[in-house]
């Protein structure tokens, strides 16, 4: 598949690094600190939501419908300090991830990162994997101020990459940005994550899938 693009554009959670399951450990954390409660979760609706939009809207959206927290705007704080933490402590990049890169710089492909995380978390998670040669440039929703339902974010960071539609590849895990970025007409690789939700539907829209136990390797 590498053959057919010129430009690649990498979610950094659940396709890059092995990062989801924070999501679980704070909820937890935001349970017993907030509500007194072990087990907390949100609605399976909102926690699948949260995947693909800002922190600073997710964290409004969970005080709302949950009462965490004083204000969005404080329970948006502390999820920045907890996800901050996780990522200088825990987070490593998915089996595979760092050979795949190194391949497609061997083949003169255009590198960039677009994230739902904010700019200072995602330079967290790149310093802390050793991936920054990788990644001059990362685009940010939380700086667009538009999540990955709509084409913005993967818009800007083809025009950096100076690529054509069809010579660009979007790499993710989510089924609501690979529906994004199919729609636009780029190429779509899958990333199978356990704690991602629309496996089936990802598979059924994106040109190439990898599955459960397998790496991004199996497209060189």
């Amino acid at each position: 598949m590498l053959d057919k693009i010129k430009g690649a554009i990498f979610d950094m959670d659940g396709t890059l690094v092995d990062s989801l399951g924070l999501w679980d450990l704070m909820w937890e954390d935001f349970g017993k600190r907030y509500l007194g409660v072990d087990g907390f979760r949100p609605s399976a609706e909102a926690d699948k939501a949260v995947r693909t939009m800002t922190l600073k809207d997710a964290m409004e959206m969970v005080h709302a419908l949950c009462g965490l927290g004083e204000s969005g705007e404080a329970l948006t704080a502390a999820a920045h300090n907890f996800i901050r933490e996780y990522y200088k402590t825990t987070v490593q990049l998915k089996p595979g991830v760092l050979e795949f890169l190194e391949a497609c710089q061997s083949r003169g492909i255009r590198l960039c990162i677009a994230s739902a995380n904010g700019p200072k978390l995602l330079q967290t998670a790149i310093d802390c994997c050793g991936i920054g040669a990788f990644f001059p440039q990362t685009f940010s929703c939380a700086t667009i101020g538009k999540g990955k339902d709509r084409p913005d974010i993967y818009q800007m960071a083809q025009e950096y990459l100076g690529t054509a539609t069809e010579e660009t590849c979007v790499f993710e895990d989510s089924a609501v940005a690979i529906e994004t970025a199919h729609k636009l007409g780029m190429k779509t690789v899958a990333i199978y994550d356990r704690y991602n939700y629309g496996q089936e539907q990802m598979k059924a829209m994106a040109d190439a899938y990898i599955a459960d136990g397998e790496t991004l390797m199996r497209l060189v």
